[in-house]
């Protein structure tokens, strides 16, 4: 069987098989009804119409009209057409995707019907952080007075992309949740490709026409807008008869001949199905009666109010913005035409990560003492390749509300003086990060996002664990994503000389709970992974080797003689107030905490100490109150929890990110501070863990390591 989450073995959505539930319905002769998805007002996310008139109701496509069908002859890029609901993104790259049959049938599979073997259940298929789902719903769908309230297609009786955005909103969460889009994200999740943006203006038109006609040939979705100016922009329709703020589907490019002059045409689809463009070249323009009749045959020219027009390279670089391009493979992403069959192939490693606050949400550069808590990935880059240059490849991103990066920061490979041919001599790496789970329910909260590349120098890169903050405050990135931007991607394609690099990813902002996927692209023989190593216990040596102090033993003993039981023992209460009368006010534990270092010591299960058990451990929490000093820094006795890696190195014990992720949830989650108690816990409970590990004798245990050791017992 292929590998789950792959395109033949996808995800099942909610653990509902399609199949399973298909023979069901079918064997009780029964209609599929949702439960996950209801025909409710939930699903819908969209507000109620005071009016009664315009209750929704959810009918089959059968109960809306007799002959209906899931497609009728064809798809096509006039199958969709926009209902009550801002997401002509989504439908714009679902136009897209018709052109495409091999993709298209990824996301539809084939052999769906409103009449053979129907049982009311469709499944449908999308891209979603580096694995392919599958989608189950009904067909019921909203309909308001009469008529679908959302997606419809313009032949009435045929319901196939309805179901498509039924499925879709199911996955996001709700209807309400499609509201307000980049084009970028429904083409990534119909193809698993990156979407990426070309200006208009980075080349003149007829190499922009090339550009445009190779990437449909190669497969890519591609769609266009024009900027507004303003909020209110939006949707406001220009004297030619196009729509600000607003995304159209490119689905073909062609030339024709007028008298002596070859004309470079592209065809353009607005979602609503409808307000075309109105100026040369559009359907009812003049232009078209010079043209013979075999090439408006040959163009298929319909002059009809489809949503569907043709436009002149010359005036679409006039009047639109950017172009949106969705690769399928990095290989594809030049966007000019290339018969290179020997080129290298690609390999992609990819990486789940979340930024966690207080531990792993560091923020930009503009916090250098949190920034380095980032989340890091490894990159080893060892063959160099040949790679023409892409133009616009390396474009910066577009500045995102004033939430810049850094002033004056070096991107070597963004320096457009560098030679083509001193590019051949690098290593291609193209690295995309997106944000996970931002479009939920009736809101879209994206946060602002980027990744830097540093190159790691050689005496550091066999240094186990994450860089330092030593190590980026003298450092500057090699590279980066351009501005931090608030939407779901940001990508790169850079050129680096081999070595060793590490990649952080990162949020504006600091203390930003957010769940990430990163994939990177290189040319093979390239490898990536996470920096990885086994953590290290050097507690007895850093700290439980100093000598009692003579003061201490004398407390201890004197304490012992007047509180001691007949066992000459003392119990956690007895225990907590000795300890509290030597440490600093602000230090004192509380007695969850001194029951945790009683149960850490060989009491026989009995939870009561001796004198000697006493004095070692009142001389490791001395020793531990002075490497606390260090990083409490207002001696509130409290530190950021961003130096609790710090804080345990000087412990002598070493743990990589994901372990000082999971002590931070386990000990300090939901607080803005770690008091000195919680590091106590965290340090007590790790030397427990690092003592049945070693005791531990089962083969498989050990085999899995300490890792795995202390991920699967902390969380206990």
């Amino acid at each position: 069987m292929s590998e789950l989450g792959s395109i033949d073995n996808p995800v099942k959505f909610k653990d509902q098989d399609f199949d399973a539930l298909l023979q069901k319905c079918l064997k009780s002769a029964a209609v599929f009804s949702d439960t996950v998805f209801a025909a409710n007002q939930s699903s819908l996310g969209v507000p109620v119409d005071p009016d009664p008139k315009k209750a929704v109701k959810w009918l089959r496509p059968k109960e809306i009209t007799s002959n209906a069908v899931f497609v009728e002859g064809t798809m096509g890029t006039t199958d969709i057409c926009q209902g009550q609901l801002g997401n002509c993104w989504l439908l714009a790259a679902l136009s897209c995707l018709t052109m495409h049959p091999t993709l298209f049938v990824k996301v539809v599979p084939s052999g769906q019907s409103l009449s053979e073997s129907y049982a009311g259940i469709f499944r449908f298929r999308f891209w979603q952080y580096g694995e392919w789902v599958e989608v189950v719903v009904d067909d019921r769908l909203p309909v308001r007075e009469g008529r679908l309230l959302f997606s419809y297609s313009r032949t009435t009786n045929e319901f196939w992309s309805a179901l498509v955005e039924k499925a879709y909103a199911k996955l996001i969460g709700s209807y309400g949740s499609l509201k307000g889009g980049i084009i970028s994200e429904g083409m990534e999740d119909f193809t698993g490709g990156i979407a990426y943006s070309l200006p208009v203006s980075s080349r003149p038109p007829h190499m922009l026409w090339r550009a445009i006609t190779a990437a449909l040939a190669r497969s890519n979705l591609l769609s266009c807008f024009i900027h507004a100016a303003s909020v209110k922009e939006i949707g406001t329709v220009t004297s030619e008869g196009l729509i600000k703020g607003h995304a159209y589907a490119i689905t073909d490019t062609d030339k024709v001949q007028r008298a002596s002059e070859v004309v470079l045409l592209l065809r353009l689809r607005n979602p609503w199905g409808f307000v075309e463009y109105c100026g040369p070249w559009s359907d009812k323009c003049k232009d078209w009666d010079v043209v013979d009749n075999a090439q408006k045959a040959r163009l298929e020219l319909v002059k009809a109010e489809d949503g569907e027009f043709w436009i002149g390279i010359e005036d679409f670089c006039r009047l639109f913005n950017t172009v949106e391009m969705c690769s399928v493979n990095p290989e594809s992403m030049s966007g000019e035409a290339s018969d290179d069959t020997a080129s290298p192939s690609w390999t992609l490693s990819s990486h789940q990560g979340t930024w966690v606050p207080m531990c792993s949400a560091g923020g930009s550069r503009r916090y250098p003492r949190s920034f380095w808590k980032n989340p890091q990935f490894q990159m080893v880059l060892s063959e160099k390749d040949v790679d023409d240059y892409d133009y616009g490849e390396e474009e910066e991103g577009e500045e995102g509300d004033g939430e810049d990066d850094e002033v004056g920061v070096v991107v070597a490979p963004g320096n457009k003086t560098e030679k083509q041919g001193e590019k051949k001599k690098k290593c291609t790496v193209l690295v995309e990060l997106l944000q996970k789970y931002r479009r939920q329910k009736d809101k879209v909260n994206f946060l602002y996002i980027a990744f830097h590349i540093y190159q790691v120098p050689p005496e550091l890169q066999d240094k186990p664990g994450s860089l330092d903050q030593q190590f980026f405050s003298n450092n500057r990135p090699v590279a980066r994503s351009g501005k931090y931007r608030g939407i779901r991607s940001v990508w790169r394609k850079v050129h680096l000389e081999p070595g060793s690099y590490v990649i952080l990813a990162s949020t504006y902002r600091p203390n930003q709970q957010g769940e990430f996927f990163l994939r990177v692209y290189t040319k093979t023989s390239n490898i990536q992974g996470f920096q990885d190593f086994p953590c290290t216990n050097n507690y007895s040596v850093m700290v439980m080797s100093k000598p009692v102090l003579p003061e201490d033993q004398f407390r201890v003993q004197k304490w012992y003689d007047e509180k001691a039981g007949s066992d000459d023992r003392v119990n956690a209460v007895q225990f907590m107030n000795l300890v509290n009368s030597v440490l600093e006010k602000d230090y004192e534990l509380p007695l969850e905490t001194c029951r945790q270092l009683i149960f850490g010591e060989d009491t026989g299960g009995r939870g009561r100490l001796s004198r000697a058990q006493a004095e070692k451990l009142l001389t490791s929490l001395r020793n531990l109150q002075s490497i606390f000093f260090q990083f409490d820094e207002d001696s509130s006795g409290t530190m950021s929890p961003f130096e609790l890696t710090l804080a345990l190195n000087a412990a002598g014990v070493d743990c990589d990110n994901v372990v000082v992720q999971l002590l931070w949830e386990r000990f300090g989650a939901g607080e803005q501070y770690l008091p000195f108690y919680g590091f106590v816990s965290c340090v007590a409970r790790l030397q427990v863990l690092f003592d049945l590990f070693e005791l531990e004798t089962n083969p498989e245990v050990k085999d899995k390591g300490i890792n795995a050791w202390l991920l699967k017992l902390l969380a206990v």
